[in-house]
C-alpha cells in the first residue's frame, strides 16, 4: 500500500487549541483508519498554497510529480498534504482551513484504494453494465465506485468518468454500501486507452474545426487581449509538447486553468473559441478528435472552476 504522504512540523511546533467541529472529527477518524486527509474550501477544492510555498519556491513536498523538500506545515500543495499523522491534522498551522473548510478530502492511492467517479447517470449505467460490483457511495449526482488497489489518476477516461488514484484527492461522502473488491484490469485499460496518444502513422479523425479567440468573441472579459493570448499560446505549447503520451490529460488540465481565469468575469470571454483552439493542438499531437472536445468541455466545467 502506498504511504501516506509525510508532513514534517516545523521548529517550535505547538498543538493547536482547536475546538474539533463536524469536518475535524470526520478527518480525524479517518486518518486513525489509516486514510490521509485534507481540507477542502468552498467549491470542493484544497486550500492554495501559503506565500512561502507559492510559484514552487518551496521544491514541493515528497511524491508529487517532482519530488521536492518543502517542509511547510500548512495545507499547501493539494493531495500531497494529505496525511495520517493527527498532530499535523490538529495543529495551529491547519486550525483556520478547518474552520473555513466546506469537505474532508482523502489520498485514495495512500489508503490503497482507487476510485471511480462516475459523475452522472449514464456513467453509472455504464459501470453497471461494465464493471465488477464493489463498494459504491452515492455522489451528488452520481456514484463513487471504490475499489482495492492503486493506479495512475486521470479525467474524462470516458464521458462522465474519471479515476482517483495516485497523486490526487477524492471528497469523503461517507462509507458507502457493498463489499470492496479488487481494482480489475477494465479500469487500469480506461486509462492505458485514453491517455496514450496514437502515433502520427494513422488518421485518427478529421481535423477539427479551427476557430480563433479575438476580442470580438469576448465582449465581456476583464483581462487584456495579451494576458489571454499569453496564457492561452503556454497551455497549447503544453499540450503540443505531449508527442509520446498524455495530451489528452493535458488538453483537461489547460482548459482547466484558463476555465478559472475567467471566472470573476461578467462574460462573455470567448472560452468556446480558447477550447476550440486546444482541441486543435492535442488533434495535432494524435490525441482522437471525440476524446480531445470531451476532455476541454470537462475541464471548462470541472467543478471548483469559479472557485
Amino acid at each position: 500500500m502506498t504511504q501516506p504522504t509525510p508532513i514534517r512540523r516545523a521548529p517550535g511546533h505547538r498543538p493547536s487549541l482547536l475546538v474539533p467541529n463536524g469536518h475535524l472529527r470526520t478527518a480525524l477518524t479517518l486518518a486513525e483508519a489509516g486514510v490521509p486527509v485534507l481540507p477542502l474550501r468552498e467549491g470542493k477544492v484544497p486550500f492554495g498554497n501559503c506565500p512561502a510555498c507559492a510559484g514552487g519556491a518551496c521544491g514541493g513536498r515528497p511524491h508529487m510529480k517532482t519530488a521536492g523538500t518543502c517542509r511547510c506545515p500548512g495545507v499547501c500543495h493539494g493531495w500531497a498534504a494529505a496525511t495520517t499523522d493527527t498532530r499535523v491534522i490538529t495543529s495551529a498551522a491547519w486550525a483556520l482551513m478547518w474552520h473555513r473548510a466546506a469537505a474532508v478530502a482523502y489520498h485514495p492511492a495512500g489508503a490503497g484504494l482507487t476510485v471511480v467517479d462516475l459523475d452522472d447517470a449514464h456513467a453509472v449505467a455504464w459501470a453497471r453494465e461494465t464493471l465488477p460490483a464493489t463498494r459504491t457511495v452515492p455522489t451528488t449526482r452520481g456514484q463513487h465506485w471504490i475499489y482495492r488497489g492503486t493506479m495512475r489518476s486521470a479525467n474524462s477516461v470516458r464521458p462522465g468518468v474519471d479515476i482517483k488514484s495516485r497523486m490526487a484527492y477524492a471528497r469523503w461522502l461517507g462509507l458507502g454500501t457493498g463489499t470492496l473488491t479488487e481494482l480489475p484490469s477494465g479500469v487500469r485499460t480506461l486509462v492505458e486507452k485514453e491517455e496514450t496518444t496514437p502515433g502520427r502513422g494513422g488518421v485518427v479523425s478529421s481535423p477539427p474545426e479551427r476557430a480563433e479567440w479575438d476580442r470580438a468573441v469576448a465582449t465581456g472579459c476583464r483581462h487584456t487581449e495579451a494576458y489571454v493570448r499569453t496564457g492561452l499560446e503556454r497551455g497549447l505549447a503544453m499540450v503540443r509538447s505531449r508527442t509520446e503520451s498524455g495530451a489528452g490529460s493535458q488538453a483537461f488540465g489547460v482548459a482547466h486553468f484558463l476555465g478559472a481565469q475567467h471566472a470573476q468575469c461578467p462574460g462573455p470571454c470567448g472560452l468556446e473559441a480558447l477550447g476550440h483552439q486546444i482541441v486543435a493542438a492535442a488533434f495535432s499531437v494524435g490525441v482522437p478528435e471525440p476524446y480531445a472536445r470531451r476532455a476541454v468541455a470537462n475541464g471548462l466545467n470541472a467543478p471548483g472552476r469559479s472557485a
